[in-house]
This record gives C-alpha cells, structure tokens and sequence, in this order.
C-alpha cells in the first residue's frame, strides 16, 4: 500500500510579496518598486523555509496573488497606448506568473540551500478554465493595481471609465480605493498533470499564480472548427478541447481550493493516500468578526457549518475576507479535511491553535 502523502498548499497573499496600503505624508499611495517586492518575497520566503526544514517529508505547493502587479501591468499598457498596443488582462496574468514564478522560486530555493535543503522550484505557467457565462463578469470585484484616495479614485471613474471600489481603511481612517475587474469562478485547471508531474519528482510547484490565466473552452462550429481570439481557427478537430482568453483575474483563493479539491479527487481515483491541508497567508492574523470595529472578535477555530454560517450572514466581505472563507468552505466540501487562514511568521502558531484562524470539517 502507498505511504499517505502530506501536501500543504500555500497561498501567498497579495502582501506577501509586496506592501500593500503603503502612504507618504500626505496620505498619498506608495506604489512598491522592484526593490520593495523582492524584499517583501525575501521575508516571506525566510518563513516559508523554516517551515520546509521542520516538515522535510511533507509536499509543499505554493500559489500566489497578483493583484498589484497585474495592477501595473495593466497601467503600464494604459500609459504607453499612444507607443504600443495595450495588453489584455490574461497576458497580463501570464506576464506576472513568469516574473513572480522567477521572483519566489529564486528567493526560496536560495533559502532553502541557506538551510541545506536541495529543492527544485519550478514556476509552472497555468491556465485555469471559467464558464463565459459566468455572473462576475457582469459584477466586476477583484481588486487589482495600486491604492489611490478617494479623490483619485473619483477621477479614474470619470476620466477612464474604470469601476473603482472602497478596498479599505489605513491605520488613520483615510479610504483606499482600488480598481476592479470581473472574478469568475474556475472549473478547471489545464496544466493539472504538469502540476503532478512536478509534485511526483519531488519539485515544488509555483503554480494557479494570480488565480491562473481565465480561459473558456471554445464550442466548435457545425464543421468542428474552433474560432479563438485574433482570428485564429483551429479546424476539424473532434474530442478535443480548446482553450481561448478572456478579460478577467480569477481569485487566487479559489483556485487555490479549486487545486487542492483537484489533487484529493485525483489521487483518490488513483488509489494513492494523500492529505491535503490548504493555508491562505494573508496581511491579518485569521479571520474575524466585526473586523475594524469596536467589537471586533478574533475567530481561532470553526467548524465548516460555524463557517458557512458567518458567511451567508455576511460577516465576511467580498472584497476582502469573504473569498477566502468560500475558499475554505468549498475546499473542505471537496474533500479536505483542515485549512489555515495566517500571517507566515505565525503559521506554526497556528497550526497550535495559539494564532490565525483554523477551519475543520468535522
């Protein structure tokens, strides 16, 4: 019989790899350079080895956010279109999937050999499939770019037409305001086997990056003929399936679950023994109620139904908290058995009970 295998998926949060919220004197947003985001990376990665050298036989799966980066990205094509064609958001997601895969692959591996641990990260470019059909695309609410106030916010509205939403307060009541875009929800993830090949040969996979990139399976025409974007037609092809862009950032979250739900099922259909355990890191030390409020109650352990419930009564928002608890939820309806909301440096505290929130089926 095959030995149980113990998979920990970690999903970075935006913070984790750049400061978010950051203002000058005047309440201005702080837009994170380079320099600022390795450093970032480099203080969540000397965590993330700790944990690696004190579960040496356990299989490690690292996700991420990409929202400021996307963010830049995205203002970057806006700034240049008077130079150069603007850029749609999924080539966005996969320009930050390769630059952060390198990013927290180099930085990790370094730490790790630091710490005499020979591991092969591996960036692993991914596409993640969504229904076109999909009601977020109709109801913009992922937060992707930079911070601006209020006032700025306004203007974008006006002069650029974008939907801008109230992302949160900073530690001086001032509004920040960021830009949002649709989040459907994924079905599927394309490169799956890719992911378990890397896992089987003992690499750790850096994959689903910002959500992964939104694709839709393309419906063949009467001839079988598959008409994708910029003209391109893929012709009589019969039991296959094809895959085509569209404009949206899927929520890291999700698909984060949506992986560990795929992973379970998967080596379950294959007779192996596998654990998977799903731990959302984020800027906040777990989940709470009445969040930035007077009365606000630090939640340390829920069950899945405690969970559900503080949900539907909207305890969670959907900027902020509530994908991550539907994360949970639909992780733990899928076959998991255990999840973490943490900050990195307080994971092993967590996994005490003593930090973060944990959230169990049972």
């Amino acid at each position: 019989m095959n030995k149980k295998r113990h998979i920990r998926i970690f999903a970075f949060g935006g913070n984790e790899v750049s400061p978010v919220g950051l203002t000058d004197e005047n309440g201005k947003a702080i837009i994170p350079d380079i320099a600022m985001q390795w450093r970032r990376t480099s203080e969540t990665c000397k965590h993330i080895a700790r944990i690696i050298k004190q579960y040496p036989n356990d299989i490690f799966v690292i996700t991420h956010g990409n929202g400021p980066q996307v963010g830049n990205v995205f203002l970057r094509s806006e700034y240049s279109r008077p130079i150069l064609p603007p850029i749609p958001l999924d080539v966005c997601g996969s320009d930050t999937q390769g630059s952060m895969g390198y990013m927290i692959g180099q930085i990790l591996g370094n730490e790790l050999k630091t710490n005499g641990i020979e591991k092969t990260i591996v960036g692993i470019v991914t596409q993640v499939v969504v229904d076109k059909n999909d009601p977020g695309f109709q109801n913009p609410t992922k937060y992707i770019g930079p911070s601006y106030t209020k006032e700025e916010a306004e203007e974008r509205i006006k002069k650029d037409g974008w939907v801008m939403k109230l992302y949160k307060k900073d530690d001086k009541g001032n509004e920040i305001w960021r830009k949002v875009v649709p989040s459907p929800e994924p079905l599927d993830i394309v490169e799956i086997e890719a992911v378990e090949a890397a896992i089987e040969k003992g690499f750790i996979p850096i994959t689903v990056g910002g959500g992964g990139i939104p694709v839709i399976e393309v419906e063949p025409d009467k001839e079988g003929n598959f008409e994708c974007n910029y003209g391109i037609t893929f012709k009589n092809g019969k039991d296959i399936k094809i895959y085509t862009g569209v404009e949206a950032v899927i929520d890291k979250d999700l698909a984060s679950s949506l992986l560990g739900r795929m992973l379970i099922d998967r080596a379950k259909k294959r007779g192996e023994e596998v654990e998977v355990t799903f731990t959302i890191f984020t800027g906040e030390d777990g989940a709470k109620l009445n969040y930035q409020k007077p009365n606000q109650v630090d939640l340390r352990r829920l069950t899945l139904e405690e969970a559900k419930k503080y949900l539907n009564e909207g305890h969670f928002p959907p900027g902020s908290m509530g994908p991550k608890i539907s994360a949970i939820v639909k992780f733990l309806e899928g076959g998991g058995k255990i999840a973490y909301i943490s900050l990195t440096e307080k994971y092993l505290e967590t996994l005490e009970g003593k930090a973060g929130t944990t959230i169990v089926r049972e």
